[in-house]
């Protein structure tokens, strides 16, 4: 039953789902990004479905990524004197945001998430 695709009124709560959610519940406590990306390094080398491969590459990417992004955005801040903030910060947000319901839609679908190595979402 658990490798079966989720039919449009099951909510699947699998762990790419469980990472994902773990992500988007990061813009109320920062903290569950950080719980998010240890259970996908821990979960990637587990044995799990093929399709989840492609899950737990594009949650570290996308934790990785959001620091580096988020490193950007407070250099740009610092130099610009703050201007950039306005800008950067939410971006920062928006895209984590979406790679997070990305993958959170197609682990509802049991479906790789396509394009893992992009910058974009």
């Amino acid at each position: 039953m658990a490798n079966e695709p989720a039919t449009s009124n099951d909510f699947q709560m699998n762990r790419p789902t469980i990472i994902s959610l773990l992500y988007i519940g990061s813009f109320l406590m920062g903290i569950t990004t950080i719980i998010g990306v240890i259970l996908a390094y821990v979960w990637k080398g587990e044995p799990h479905e093929t399709w989840e491969d492609s899950h737990y590459r594009y949650h570290i990417r996308t934790f990785w990524m959001g620091i580096a992004w988020t490193v950007v955005a407070v250099i740009g801040s610092i130099i610009t004197l703050f201007l950039l903030a306005w800008i950067l910060f939410p971006l920062v947000a928006v895209w984590f945001a979406a790679r997070a319901i990305k993958s959170l839609l197609a682990a509802q679908k049991h479906q790789p998430v396509t394009n893992v190595e992009t910058w974009l979402v």
